[in-house]
This record gives structure tokens, sequence and C-alpha cells, in this order.
């Protein structure tokens, strides 16, 4: 079972979403808030597997909850889903530690396959959102690229293709400690600390096509 929690500040759509998570077999719906401090508590106190925030929220913001979650070490993955997915909306989301992003025209089946697909270790974006992050990232890409090893690079085209350090491991014939420190490398080096926000780091700087 995923445990999830939602965080939105519209009745009624959290209550659609509270609905979507608890018609699933494979999700457990373990708790939902209406506003950013409210949800950031509630994660902290339930350490639900997959959050799904809100962007915009009274108090604090989805990605200031994500932030927050990041800082201080919380392992709940996030999943936004917002009405506003401009590019540079999509960018500061997954920016602030998100792994996932839809639009709130997304069907339950959509909402559940994304909650499966960032528990994985996915990133997860509606196509649309994926292309204005794309606009997004080649507008404020930067001139100076990053020297990455021979390693570093596949870890890199790995992680955006969703693969888990596992997976990654047993493509490579490395060990998982030998694949983790790599991606640290990789890390440190595009000055991230976590996949999805070295993915958008790595599209800006030309890194990755």
């Amino acid at each position: 079972m995923i445990r999830v929690v939602v965080v939105d500040d519209h009745p009624l759509y959290r209550q659609a979403l509270a609905d979507t998570v608890s018609g699933a077999p494979e999700l457990e719906l373990v708790g939902a808030a209406g506003d950013g401090p409210t949800g950031l508590d509630l994660i902290r106190r339930l350490d639900p597997d997959v959050a799904i925030l809100d962007v915009r929220m009274r108090g604090c913001d989805g990605p200031d909850v994500a932030h927050a979650l990041e800082q201080s070490g919380v392992g709940t993955r996030v999943l936004f889903i917002s009405a506003h997915d401009d590019g540079p909306t999509v960018h500061r989301a997954l920016s602030a530690g998100g792994n996932g992003f839809l639009s709130k025209d997304a069907g339950s089946k959509e909402i559940r396959r994304a909650i499966v697909g960032v528990m994985r270790g996915e990133v997860v974006l509606a196509p649309v959102a994926g292309r204005r992050l794309t606009a997004e990232l080649r507008r404020q890409r930067l001139p100076e690229t990053p020297p990455l090893t021979e390693r570093e690079q596949q870890m890199l085209e790995r992680i955006a293709e969703g693969r888990s350090v596992a997976e990654i491991a047993a493509e490579l014939h490395l060990g998982h400690a030998t694949v983790k420190t790599h991606l640290r490398s990789l890390y440190t080096k595009l000055e991230v600390s976590e996949r999805a926000a070295a993915v958008a780091a790595a599209m800006r700087r030309g890194l990755l096509t």
C-alpha cells in the first residue's frame, strides 16, 4: 500500500482527490489538509509515502512545503497538481523538490498512475507541463557546463529516464553503493539534492536534450 496525504485549499477538489486515492486498492489515504502550514505539519507527523500538493495555497504554497520537507530530511515524495501549469510554475515546483507535476484536468487513472510512478522514483510530468518546462529551461539555460565524468553523465541520462538505483546498478554492472556515490557527485556538481532538480538543472545547462 502507498500511503498518501492530500493538501489542497479548494474543498471540492480536495475531496475529489481524496476519493481518487481511496478508490484505488494500491493506495491508502492517511490524511488531508486545506492549507500549506497544516499540510506540512500533517506530512511531518504521518510520514506518508507520497504527498499530493496544490501549488498555490494560503499560508505557504506547495513549493514552500516541498522545500521545507526536503530541508528537514523527510522522505515523502511530492506530486504537484495545479490549475497553473506555465513554465515558471512547473520549474519552481520541481526545483523545490517535486517528483511530478499534473494539471488539475487530469483524470483519476492518470493521477493514480502518477502516484505510483513517483513512488517508484520516476519524474512524472503531464505532457503540457513537460513542454512548458522544456521551453522555460531553454529560456533560463546557463552558458557554463559543469564537467561531468562519463559515469556521471550515464547516471544523469538514466535518472532522466526514471531509472531507480537498482535498475542503474544492474544495467551498468555496478554496486548500489557505487551508483549512489556517482549520484552524490553529480548532485554536488549541479548544486542540487535530488533527482528531479538534477534533471531540471542539467536541462538548463544543456547536458540533456
